[in-house]
């Protein structure tokens, strides 16, 4: 009697463990990618499912808090209460920091910036003799430091050496000039500022006077010296304006020389 009623409730088990694990049951895996993640958790839930976010990315080209992938895929047959895990579009943009891309090629900067999730916004040109290097780099229209933190998807603005302009130009005349003065005057024409020598220690760069430059404006025999935009010019500064006094800045040019037949 022992043996057939263990046999009966072992029986008995086994007819009722398909029933309580729903064995045999399996039901088809909506799909709730692109979905916003609370529409998402009520469509799956209502099935049965149990619902996990498993992971977080962001992607600008998409709405924020919506699902960009799901596991198990979707029209997958799984049994019920199975646990869907879902990895979900963050709501706000990582922060990256900039590395310094001066000096490096337009090629090198570009793979850069989309491992770090970033895009390349405007790009200009600018004379210089290091063509095809990036010169500066901006962010909104600013320069911005390396090691800056940023949003991930934004712009980086590039300006990228465009060579030594073929059209020359008379060497202009910086002596005289405050150094603040001259590094605005070579910018506006396209020149750029080498090497500066200071005469002693000088506190405010900018209000020194620049007493010597090379090239020079003439030559030793009094003629004008051509120079072309992305050269560079040497400076010398100094805060004793009586070093200006003494130099000669206006040698009379050299009379030019013509064919005449006779």
């Amino acid at each position: 009697m022992a043996i057939l009623l263990a046999l009966s409730v072992f029986f008995i088990f086994f007819q009722l463990l398909g029933i309580i694990t729903r064995h045999g049951d399996y039901i088809k895996v909506p799909e709730v990618k692109g979905k916003n993640i609370e529409e998402a958790k009520k469509i799956l839930e209502s099935q049965g499912f149990e619902v996990q976010v498993q992971d977080s990315v962001y992607y600008d080209s998409i709405p924020k808090l919506s699902v960009v992938k799901q596991t198990p895929d979707p029209a997958e047959m799984v049994k019920i209460h199975r646990t869907v895990y879902l990895t979900v579009n963050r709501s706000q943009a990582p922060l990256v920091s900039v590395p310094n891309f001066v000096g490096q090629t337009y090629r090198s900067v570009q793979l850069q910036l989309n491992t770090l999730g970033l895009k390349i916004g405007d790009t200009t040109t600018r004379p210089d003799f290091a063509v095809g290097s990036v010169l500066e780099q901006q962010f909104n229209g600013k320069p911005i430091v390396p090691g800056t933190s940023i949003p991930m998807g934004s712009h980086i603005d590039l300006v990228i050496g465009g060579g030594i302009q073929k059209q020359e130009m008379a060497v202009p005349d910086l002596i005289g000039m405050t150094f603040g003065e001259a590094k605005v005057f070579l910018e506006g024409n396209n020149l750029l500022l080498g090497s500066v020598v200071t005469d002693g220690a000088i506190k405010d760069s900018s209000s020194a006077f620049v007493w010597k430059q090379n090239p020079p404006r003439r030559d030793e025999e009094g003629r004008s010296l051509r120079i072309r935009g992305g050269q560079l010019i040497d400076l010398w500064i100094s805060t004793d304006r009586s070093k200006i006094d003494t130099i000669k800045t206006d040698l009379p040019d050299k009379p030019e020389q013509t064919n005449n037949d006779y």
